[in-house]
């Protein structure tokens, strides 16, 4: 069998090692941009090229006999890059355009939770000007979010007592965001503790993924600029030590509500991995935001968890079968710690070499934005590796996902505080107060 993977981080990577692990007879291949060396390992052929080119995708698809691709960056679902490969008959892990603007659109997945009663929605409003902002933030008062309607790396959202300090602040990020072109929405700040739920999607039927929480802040104790995530953590009992399990089924059931209106809406269902991004609040679960793939770091966690042949999975999720497998993870806790260029995410430092000779155990070792050169690894200026360790207990694993980060050489750094006990405990401790 013939899979081709869209995509180089870490995802990309992850991605690779859970496909090279079924005992299936497969040759992997990759179109990246830049040369990861755990997919170049991986992969039969790796070619460095625009990923946002669906036609040099397409044409390398069929030249190389493509059965299934895997398509891991939100960008090229956006594109439409789903529907130019089914239609050259390749399965697809990954929604079309349309079903795509669940994340490139958050002004359609707020008004789809709306039209179809979903009540996971905070106070928002979407805006192409500035007529009628000022009168909506007076309305919210101090708590409030400003979002940038479509896909912006992650960076497209501001936040008041974190990155606006009042409503002048707030305003001026308005007007930037108009002449950047395009809507934008004012929202009400939702109070809470923030979590991931991944569920596997074959248009018809959802199986659920461990819950995950996912660390934006790029400094220890949840300060600094906001990044593409810094690591991840997720319990034993694939919940986390601040949810209930009616909030974890809260999250499920929005999954499950969005993919059927998904379906009812345009008339076929979502394929490929509809990702929530939760937040608990005394309220119930809210939505933040969702994302149509798999997210980054949360593949880690939930793909070295996986303990059912992934390839089944990518199969029944392109042929509408995924009721026919039982979709299992280990029961383990599982620490996703990432190292970061010095200067990251604002300036960070490009074309330094890193080394990784002292790691002790190199399935938990995934390669995000470096690039293999002349059997060195260098940074390309984005996030550099992640490291994942599973154990029984999340103190178990945050020590081991520690110890080996800390082996890797360069100029780097790491958040320490990544499911640590304390990090954790406050956590609780916020949730048992707003309850």
């Amino acid at each position: 069998m013939k899979i081709l993977i869209v995509g180089s981080g870490a995802r990309e990577h992850a991605i690779a090692r859970a496909l090279q692990k079924s005992p299936k007879q497969k040759t992997l291949y990759c179109l990246a941009t830049n040369a990861n060396p755990g997919l170049q390992e991986l992969c039969s052929d790796l070619q460095i090229i625009d990923i946002n080119d669906n036609a040099i995708i397409s044409q390398f698809a069929r030249d190389k006999e493509v059965s299934l691709a895997i398509i891991g960056p939100e960008n090229p679902l956006a594109n439409g890059l789903t529907d130019i490969l089914m239609g050259s008959n390749i399965k697809v892990v990954g929604p079309t355009k349309e079903h795509s603007k669940i994340e490139s659109s958050k002004s359609f997945a707020r008004n789809l939770l709306v039209e179809y009663k979903i009540p996971a929605c905070p106070k928002y409003k979407i805006f192409n000007s500035m007529k009628g902002v000022q009168a909506f933030l007076d309305q919210l008062g101090d708590d409030f979010v400003i979002k940038y309607d479509g896909l912006a790396g992650g960076k497209g959202v501001k936040v008041s007592g974190d990155h606006l300090g009042s409503h002048k602040e707030a305003l001026q990020y308005c007007e930037q965001l108009i002449r950047k072109g395009g809507p934008f929405l004012v929202e009400e700040k939702l109070v809470g503790e923030e979590f991931s739920l991944m569920s596997f999607s074959d248009g018809n039927n959802l199986k659920h993924m461990p819950a995950i929480q996912d660390h934006k802040r790029a400094l220890e104790g949840d300060v600094g600029p906001n990044t593409g995530g810094m690591g991840t953590y997720s319990d034993a009992d694939h919940s986390l030590p601040f949810l209930t399990k009616k909030e974890i089924k809260e999250a499920q059931k929005i999954n499950n509500l969005t993919a059927a209106a998904l379906k009812d809406k345009y008339g076929y269902g979502y394929k490929g991995v509809l990702y929530g991004g939760f937040i608990a609040t005394s309220h119930g679960i809210k939505l933040i935001e969702y994302n149509a793939r798999f997210g980054d770091p949360e593949a880690m966690n939930v793909l070295s968890l996986l303990d059912t042949d992934f390839i089944d999975i990518c199969l029944a999720l392109a042929d509408g079968t995924l009721k026919n497998i039982d979709v299992n993870f280990l029961n383990m806790a599982s620490v996703c710690k990432y190292a970061v260029p010095k200067g990251y995410p604002d300036n960070p430092i490009k074309d330094e070499e890193i080394n990784i000779e002292k790691i002790n155990n190199t399935k938990g070792l995934f390669y995000a934005s470096v690039n293999s050169n002349n059997d060195k690894i260098m940074l390309a200026g984005s996030r550099a590796v992640a490291v994942v360790a599973l154990a029984d207990t999340l103190s178990t694993a945050e020590a081991e996902a520690e110890k080996e980060i800390s082996c890797i050489k360069g100029p780097l750094f790491h958040r320490k505080d990544i499911g640590k006990k304390f990090i954790i405990q406050q956590r609780v401790e916020h949730m048992r107060k707003l309850r």
